[in-house]
């Protein structure tokens, strides 16, 4: 399975196969497998072997320690890279961008109250399209200015949800 890790700053694409992952083209033994009973996993890389602990944040980030050294980590799966990249503008205005939905679908959930400040990787929205659900995310920080939709509304493609504005702002 084809994942993309966001750590400081810097996004790697990472092919995980059973024994050994290929990162940013680079062919690694790896395996990781989690001890039964614990949030704990290990994890094999070449000859060493590291215990990990992971826990999401609220922000959707993994928050891991590997060795006792934390890590935050945004992992996400292929589909959800190209999401992402979808939804971003290429090349268009810096900052808060409404959160639109990327194809038609069903609100399922509202993650955010208008006058939140998001940080980027939190959820926003979740929506339903084609029998799977699609989390929307906040790619900078912002302030949630207004909330256009709620759970069980319908959308269509590129239909403005959340209305975002500039994080400093305090909405008065």
């Amino acid at each position: 399975m084809r994942y993309w890790l966001t750590l400081e700053g810097e996004t790697v694409e990472a092919l995980v196969e059973s024994d050994a992952w290929t990162i940013d083209g680079a062919r690694i033994d790896a395996s990781i497998s989690r001890v039964e009973g614990t949030p704990v996993h290990v994890l094999r890389l070449g000859d060493s072997v590291y215990r990990v602990h992971g826990e999401r944040t609220s922000a959707g980030v993994w928050r891991l320690e590997v060795g006792g050294r934390p890590i935050d980590v945004d992992v996400v799966d292929d589909r959800t890279q190209r999401l992402r990249e979808m939804t971003r503008a290429v090349g268009g205005p810096e900052g808060p961008q409404p959160i639109k939905a990327p194809m038609p679908g069903l609100v399922l959930k509202v993650d955010v109250s208008e006058g939140d400040v998001v940080e980027p990787g939190q959820g926003i929205v979740i929506v339903e399209a084609m029998k799977m659900e699609n989390e929307l995310r906040a790619d900078v920080p912002a302030r949630v200015v207004r909330i256009l939709v709620t759970p069980g509304d319908t959308v269509a493609k590129d239909q403005v949800m959340i209305e975002l504005g500039s994080a400093d702002d305090d909405g008065d």
